[in-house]
């Protein structure tokens, strides 16, 4: 975690404008020996943070020598902070006096408050880095490197693998795991005469190294195969110790030594012996991509149906191990409610007189504690036996249920040994990543948050980095996918561009809770499950009413505050906020109530180092103050459900800006998205050249021509559009070279969206939806090659689209809703050939869809809504051979009646699909085709 609180001292201490300071006697060396200072000791910390995360070293004085370091760091980091906000206090009052105010040493001691001498200062803190750094040799820590820091032995205190466990659950606890078995030994036996790769990917606890033992032990399995090995990976591994395990395994006969060859000569021998054999491997537990690059080469491809199993929590160590059509990806997922109960019953009730049955007095809170494990077989397995040794009656098993989410870093074995199963991915991450992760833990349990406005937090934080030929937001857009990746973050899609919106299981919650609380990373208030941390932190949570916080709080050094349910804040309490935290770079305010006639404090304006502000869900404000344009470093605004319409004139003199977003986060905005008037943009946007996000704003016509000096946008959403405005939109767009987003809505459904005066396309851009009639099919759109997605809503076309779209080459998702007058939609042979998404919507005139043969090859997912005119299933669809899933929603009874797959006349059109859905606007209700609850409601409604 050193990255966490020394990362963002050194870079400001790098990026310090030497220009201003090296004239300054005794300033300009106490920072250079402050940098040198902290770039040895970071290395120091990450071998202290690596001895700890393995138990090599559990005393309290390594921590709080941890501790130490973290306090001079920040106090280091208040002195540079505080520096700062002055220089941006006087700056509006004589810029003459800035360009002299680093020459003047008098001047900035008379002007730092709470510093009596700014050299005496520094020459302080770089005497007790140097006693820190002494008393580092103590421990004798010494230099990591990253890449060794990075992979760390998964042994615990105890000196063996953790995740042993997870191979003693009993054959007849496996309830769920039974069709998966049976699947991936129908995988391991038959199929083709090809080496074959099956990763098996889920996140921890999940069953990934059960059901590969199952199959691996399988007698049927074990018979089909010459010779056998199971390699134990995890997260620190010698390739050359691996080879001689599998060499130990496939022909222990044949004497070997390690050190005897290289891993050369160790492939060279395994690849000789299994040239001829019929072999099947499991490497259990795969941490990092390049352990398949080495084995690979010591299993021969020869056609004698070898198998080779990979078990791996990382969905991108699993997709660069499938080189060949005949490797496979089974991703496991979490048990559902009644399995996991039954496995829960087996393991808890498994003595006389229960005999796996849950008494009927215990049932509830049985289900209850269940849902705590989140179907994660090993943690339910894990917390029943537990149980198992408790007596059953209703008050211990109310106590258990009571702290389950905190027993976990209990004394108890069992659950100890759970925690590290499941923390085992954190203490795999990259150092910037653990900061990334333990973000979460500043969100309420099951919190979900967009994640555009999540790379704004980790940014402002100093969490992403730059790197060359990437914007901030790229990188951290690959921080996510990488946490994603392994398992830690979950998230779902919504709206049209299927933006994402990011949690943490409950259980890695927890984790994290924990990990925040030992590094100080954070405070949550909550009134009951409180983290009060002993240290100093940067980051304050307060989620519902905490009496008195303010007072309760003393340190004043908090870079970001997160304020969550609160009944009432007055302005009073916001105004004293802002005073005591004017370090502030991260401000996130979300379902507060305000009084009715509240107004924002102007001492907002004081948060100079403010970064990123979020007002969600707060419906009684109506304006931010002017100050508000004093927040030089602002570079983010989110706003949701507010209702704010209008900002400050002043927020255009904020250079520093980049991000205005206005997100919706349901589907009533997809419903009528004319409501929405969006935010009111006033004269004077255009100065803002460094603007990337522009997102559901409401530009007059006299201000629409200054978009065009926008030329860094990459999100741009506009609302109330008039045809009159339609081309000075098209000058501004066409301008815009790194745009990737646009959404362009009209003022009603029935106003014109005149956009032909685009002659080529912004060259990025991947996602584009039109709201509004539409007097033809514009050839801009067809130019657009990286189009990803298109929408097109009341577009009222008189010529179908297709013919224009047919050949674009990324087009994934395309979705149609009142878009086309025509009774028929033709998809041409080879058209659409990346088409994975398609939305028939509200096409009040169409009949027919047909689907040649070689069209759609691709299409996952068909969406037929309220189109009335279309009065059978397109026999068609039977050429759809990925097709996966099937909405229809207002169809004829009968018609869904002639579907069913009982004994439905026209059920073999569809029968290929693996689910079908059918839906009624009276209802509001999808069934599954086959559901009894459906033709219930048929006979019902009949």
């Amino acid at each position: 975690m050193a990255e966490t609180f020394l990362g963002p001292v050194i870079e400001k201490l790098v990026e310090l404008s030497y220009e201003e300071v090296k004239s300054l006697k005794g300033v300009h060396e106490g920072f250079e020996s402050l940098r040198y200072k902290l770039e040895i000791i970071q290395w120091l910390l990450k071998d202290a943070d690596a001895r700890l995360d393995k138990g090599e070293d559990t005393s309290d004085t390594l921590k709080t020598w941890v501790k130490q370091v973290r306090e001079e760091a920040y106090h280091i980091e208040d002195i540079i902070d505080e520096c700062l906000c002055y220089v941006a206090g006087h700056r509006h009052q004589d810029q003459r006096k800035i360009l002299r105010f680093f020459r003047r040493i008098s001047f900035l001691i008379q002007s730092l408050k709470r510093r009596q001498d700014i050299v005496s200062e520094l020459q302080n803190c770089n005497r007790s880095l140097s006693k820190i750094k002494g008393r580092a040799e103590t421990f004798g820590l010494r230099p990591l490197l990253e890449q060794e820091s990075s992979s760390r032995s998964p042994t615990n205190v105890e000196g063996h693998d953790p995740r042993l466990g997870s191979l003693s659950i009993e054959e007849d606890e496996l309830v769920e795991i039974e069709s998966l078995s049976k699947e991936l030994t129908g995988k391991l036996v038959k199929g083709t005469s090809t080496r074959s790769v099956i990763s098996l990917v889920g996140e921890g606890g999940i069953g990934k190294t059960t059901l590969a033992k199952r199959v691996y032990n399988d007698e049927v399995v074990k018979g089909n195969f010459d010779c056998h090995a199971w390699i134990t990976v995890s997260q620190s591994y010698n390739p050359e110790k691996l080879l001689l395990a599998m060499k130990s395994q496939i022909c222990p006969t044949v004497e070997y030594t390690l050190g005897e060859f290289n891993i050369e000569g160790l492939i060279i021998h395994l690849r000789q012996y299994l040239q001829t054999k019929r072999y099947i491997i499991v490497f259990d537990d795969v941490w990092k991509e390049d352990l398949w690059e080495i084995m690979k080469y010591a299993l021969p491809s020869s056609n004698n149906n070898s198998r080779i199993i990979i078990t791996t929590r990382n969905h991108t160590i699993a997709n660069s191990c499938e080189e060949a059509p005949s490797d496979f990806i089974l991703e496991l997922k979490i048990w559902p409610p009644e399995r996991a109960f039954e496995l829960f019953c087996k393991k808890a009730f498994r003595h006389e007189p229960f005999r796996g049955r849950c008494p009927e007095e215990l049932e509830q809170l049985s289900r209850d504690i269940v849902s705590k494990c989140h179907g994660l077989p090993l943690v339910i397995a894990t917390i029943a036996s537990l149980l198992s040794t408790k007596e059953k009656v209703e008050l211990e098993w109310q106590k258990v249920l009571d702290n389950l989410n905190f027993r976990i870093y209990q004394n108890d074995r069992k659950l100890t040994r759970t925690s590290k199963i499941l923390s085992l991915s954190y203490h795999d991450l990259p150092y910037h990543l653990k900061s990334c992760f333990l973000y979460f833990g500043v969100f309420p349990e099951d919190y979900c948050i967009i994640d555009s406005v999540l790379y704004q937090m980790w940014i402002a934080e100093g969490f992403v980095k730059a790197k060359e030929g990437k914007t901030l937001e790229q990188v951290a857009e690959e921080c996510l996918n990488n946490l994603i990746n392994r398992n830690l973050i979950l998230f779902a899609k919504y709206g049209a561009e299927e933006a994402r919106v990011c949690r943490v299981h409950d259980l890695m919650h927890e984790i994290i809770l924990s990990k925040a609380d030992e590094w100080d990373f954070c405070q949550i208030m909550d009134g009951e499950k409180s983290i009060k941390s002993t240290g100093r932190v940067r980051r304050l949570s307060i989620q519902g009413n905490v009496e008195n916080v303010l007072e309760t709080i003393e340190d004043s050094g908090l870079r970001s505050v997160f304020l969550f349910g609160f009944d009432t804040l007055t302005e009073t309490f916001m105004a004293n906020l802002f005073k005591k935290f004017k370090l502030l770079k991260v401000l996130h305010i979300e379902s507060c109530s305000f009084p009715q006639d509240f107004n924002f404090p102007k001492e907002v304006g004081k948060l100079f180092h403010l970064k990123c502000l979020c007002w969600f869900d707060i419906p009684k404000v109506k304006a931010f103050p002017n100050s508000i344009g004093k927040l030089y470093n602002l570079r983010t605004l989110c706003l949701s459900r507010t209702d704010i319409c209008e900002l400050p004139v002043e927020i255009n003199n904020i250079q520093n800006f980049r991000h205005l977003y206005l997100t919706y986060a349901d589907s009533s905005f997809y419903q009528n998205p004319y409501k929405y008037t969006g935010l009111r943009i006033k004269e004077g946007i255009g100065k803002l050249e460094n603007l990337q996000a522009l997102e559901l704003v409401h530009v007059q016509p006299g201000v629409v021509n200054e978009l065009k000096c926008l030329v860094q946008l990459r999100t741009l959403r506009l609302a109330k559009l008039t045809k009159e405005m339609g081309r000075d939109v098209c000058a501004s767009v066409e301008k815009m070279k790194c745009l990737e987003t646009l959404t362009l809505i009209s003022a009603n459904a029935d106003e014109v969206l005149d956009l032909e005066y685009i002659s080529s396309p912004p060259p990025n851009l991947k996602f584009l939806c039109l709201f509004g009639r539409l007097p033809k099919f514009f050839d801009w759109i067809q130019e657009s090659q990286n189009l990803q997605l298109l929408g097109l809503y009341d577009s009222r076309l008189i010529e179908s689209p297709l013919s224009r779209l047919k050949d674009l080459p990324n087009l994934a998702k395309l979705i149609l809703y009142n878009a086309y007058d025509g009774a028929e939609l033709h998809f041409e042979e080879g058209s659409f050939r990346k088409l994975r998404h398609l939305a028939l919507m509200c096409l009040k005139e169409l009949k027919v869809m047909k689907t040649d043969v070689g069209a759609l090859p691709l299409l996952e997912r068909l969406y037929l809504w309220h189109n009335p005119l279309m009065d059978e299933v397109p026999s068609d669809l039977q050429s759809l051979g990925n097709l996966k899933s099937l909405d229809i929603v207002d169809i004829s009874k009968e018609l869904v009646m002639r579907i069913q797959p009982s004994d439905g006349p026209d059920n073999f059109k569809i029968k290929h699909v693996p689910l079908v859905y059918i839906g009624f606007s009276e209802s509001n209700v999808m069934y599954k085709l086959g559901d009894p609850d459906l033709l219930e409601y048929l006979q019902a409604a009949s």
